[in-house]
């Protein structure tokens, strides 16, 4: 009896992890395009063909959908920019890859509206609540990974001593940035190839060995 109990609550436990899988996979999609305002629990269930109170019992709010939607993208850019530049060992081959991970992600769309945390930020930016602080630390994770690996690259020696990481990670990001907004909104490819020019001039100025500084990569190295 207790075996056959527990299968059936093993059972019901997959189901819900699979259904909820199904539908972060399309609220990080219709959030990257329209804002993480645009979910709403009545909207998935419609979409998806679900019952409203499945995806309620799941959620229990637009509140904690949105939440776990931003988690849920979270776990895909780590998987999609910050995980493979971890094969690398600290150094400039890190950042380098770090920077070109993060144009090829946004270049390839692995979200339709390009960058998610740029997409939806300015939505939550002026606001208060936990939504606005789940963006707001994602935002900051992502900026002192990027520093992390500017002062490993000057750690390494590849940089040179009293290079500024903050103000080299302020501008890398901001390029990236510009990048993605450019093209999402006037349909700029150009603009990625733009952005890697960019970093690797300031790369090679901040190198001190610039003359072994190629290009950054049209994709992950």
């Amino acid at each position: 009896m207790t075996g056959g109990g527990g299968g059936r609550r093993d059972g019901r436990v997959e189901r819900g992890n699979q259904t909820r899988r199904l539908v972060l996979r399309r609220t990080v999609d219709i959030a990257s395009v329209e804002g993480l305002e645009a979910l709403s629990l009545g909207r998935i269930a419609t979409e998806l063909r679900l019952s409203k109170s499945g995806v309620f019992a799941l959620f229990g709010s637009k509140e904690e959908l949105q939440l776990a939607t931003i988690r849920a993208a979270g776990r895909i850019f780590l998987d999609e920019v910050a995980e493979p530049a971890l094969e690398l060992p600290p150094g400039l081959g890190r950042l380098r890859r770090l920077c070109a991970g993060w144009l090829d992600y946004s270049e390839r769309r692995v979200f339709p509206g390009g960058c998610f945390f740029y997409g939806v930020a300015a939505e939550f930016d002026a606001r208060e609540g936990a939504v606005h602080d789940a963006l707001a630390l994602a935002n900051r994770d992502w900026s002192a990974r990027v520093e992390r690996c500017v002062a490993e690259a000057v750690d390494s020696g590849e940089l040179r001593p009293g290079t500024d990481t903050g103000q080299l990670t302020f501008e890398f990001i901001a390029l990236m940035e510009t990048a993605n907004a450019h093209s999402v909104l006037h349909g700029e490819p150009d603009a990625y190839r733009r952005a890697r020019v960019a970093i690797t001039d300031r790369l090679r100025a901040a190198a001190a060995e610039p003359e072994l500084l190629g290009p950054l990569p049209a994709a992950a190295e």
